[in-house]
């Protein structure tokens, strides 16, 4: 599939702003050795001066982090930085003609009023990006040159859900949706906040932004719906639990009828037919089950006849969930094959 940037065999020139978290350690693990692009610089803040082999062993390479202060000198920049920073520095690279995946939440939301809510910070009406879940938006992917990233939790639930929303979904009323998912402890970034540390959270889950995280707005948006006028009945509980990756997610579905969980298991398989990163289990999945891949694994776990359904989902908070899920979307962008470099 080409999106019209080029059909050559060329190499593209990548940078990274926000390189030395861990979002950005498996970014550059993967750029390191994928064939159609050439890793140049990796800015960092806390980091600048130091070599990468020094902070990350296994990714072996000599290259030292730098400072980032607005150059432009690569195709692709990709930006895995807390909440806030990328609103100042995309808008220069957009219009420098650069392509540009973002990995924060700072411009995945159209509505202004919710990302404030949210996200506690102001943004312009301008401020949105192309959504970047290729399951669901690959058309308006490959057409773009600016992608918003989506958020980890988010995307374990909306591919959880989506089949039920989108396509031949949609005859199946939805009355209200209960999530409950649990993350692992990198998902907090490297942070060396007494509450993460392996002391208080070895054999220990804990609840946190019940009912107010900000992936919620995200989710909604992307069924086709929103967080502050929602057309089903919407609860999320994020947990955080003592493994290092992975995100497991327990999707309460009440339905407005029952349906055949033969109808539903047709439904989720066909829609996820052409989703090389989306694998549709007939037995339980497991958070070990999706580490260290790209892959999302969905289970449809049991459907009452009262119309209560339960769909499980696994994916790996730092790929699918953040990493592996940018380079997917610059793969379509480049207009190759979207599994390159992650497989």
């Amino acid at each position: 599939m080409s999106s019209g940037l080029s059909d050559s065999l060329k190499k593209y020139s990548v940078s990274i702003i926000g390189a030395s978290g861990y979002s950005g350690a498996e970014l550059t693990r993967l750029l390191l050795r994928h064939p159609f692009v050439e890793l140049q610089e990796l800015y960092a803040f806390s980091q600048v001066g130091n070599k990468v082999s020094d902070l990350y062993p296994a990714l072996n390479s000599n290259s030292v982090y730098k400072q980032y202060s607005g150059e432009k000198k690569s195709d692709i920049y990709f930006l895995a930085l807390p909440h806030g920073e990328a609103l100042q520095l995309v808008p220069s690279l957009v219009q420098a003609g650069k392509i540009v995946i973002d990995l924060s939440g700072d411009f995945r939301l159209k509505n202004c009023a919710e990302h404030n809510e949210y996200y506690k910070q102001l943004k312009s009406p301008e401020a949105f990006m192309t959504y970047g879940m290729p399951e669901l938006f690959l058309n308006q992917i490959v057409k773009a040159r600016a992608i918003s990233n989506p958020g980890c939790y988010a995307s374990s639930i909306i591919l959880g859900l989506a089949p039920l929303f989108h396509g031949k979904g949609r005859g199946l009323a939805v009355r209200a949706i209960n999530c409950t998912s649990t993350s692992g402890i990198s998902g907090a970034g490297r942070s060396s906040k007494t509450e993460l540390s392996f002391s208080e959270m070895s054999e220990n889950v804990r609840a946190y932004k019940v009912g107010i995280h900000q992936h919620i707005p995200e989710i909604m948006q992307a069924l086709g719906t929103s967080a502050t006028d929602p057309s089903f009945d919407f609860s999320f509980t994020p947990m955080i639990g003592s493994l290092v990756r992975g995100i497991y997610s327990i999707l309460n579905i009440q339905l407005e009828q029952p349906a055949d969980t033969a109808e539903i298991q047709e439904l989720y398989h066909s829609f996820y037919q052409q989703a090389p990163f989306v694998r549709v289990r007939d037995t339980m999945t497991e958070v070990k089950h999706v580490v260290h891949t790209n892959f999302c694994d969905v289970h449809i776990a049991s459907m009452t006849k009262k119309g209560s359904l339960t769909i499980v989902t696994a994916l790996d908070n730092l790929l699918k969930g953040a990493a592996g899920q940018a380079i997917q979307n610059m793969n379509l962008m480049l207009g190759i094959n979207e599994a390159t470099g992650l497989l």
